[in-house]
């Protein structure tokens, strides 16, 4: 089942994920975009705070683990369903459940879902992250892939869109 979204939700989310992003501040990384993005498109209280996803930029702690657009973006899944579905474990089944068809989708798009494989690069020593940075290769790749984490979920903002991700399979 895709979770792919109407092009309204979906060019906003982008627009909105590129504005951030690109930032000459560099304010935000992958993991605070996507879930900055996604919070904003969801309507989340304190959608505006990126915090939590701080440490997870460069695949958690620059570490090259599972790349931020994919953990920013489940952080913001895991909040719309504990907002939406009362009961917890349901909510989680079904944050799991798409956090885990967007990791399909990504690995499917990229190749990978680590941050290291993506780029190639040790983000955990210096230099590694600083000729990363100066390539400007996370303007171009790191982009894309945040661009299509929040564009592939903003539509769950939708009643039908969100109820289609919610409902068991078997159901």
């Amino acid at each position: 089942m895709s979770h792919e979204r109407p092009a309204s939700h979906a060019e906003a989310a982008r627009e909105r994920a590129r504005q951030l992003f690109l930032d000459d501040a560099n304010t935000y990384g992958c993991a605070e975009t996507a879930l900055l993005v996604l919070a904003e498109a969801f309507g989340l209280p304190d959608a505006a705070d990126a915090s939590a996803a701080m440490a997870l930029n460069g695949g958690i702690a620059y570490s090259g683990a599972t790349c931020g657009a994919i953990t920013g973006a489940a952080m913001a899944v895991g909040r719309l369903a504990a907002a939406r579905i009362a009961d917890r474990r349901e909510a989680k089944r079904v944050a799991r459940e798409v956090t885990a068809e967007l990791m399909a989708a990504f690995e499917a798009a990229f190749g990978a879902t680590t941050c290291l494989a993506l780029t190639g690069v040790d983000l955990r020593t210096e230099e590694g992250h600083r000729a990363f940075l100066d390539s400007g290769a996370w303007r171009d790749g790191c982009m894309r892939q945040v661009e299509m984490a929040v564009a592939r979920l903003a539509g769950l903002v939708d009643e039908d869109a969100w109820h289609l991700a919610a409902t068991p399979p078997s159901a």
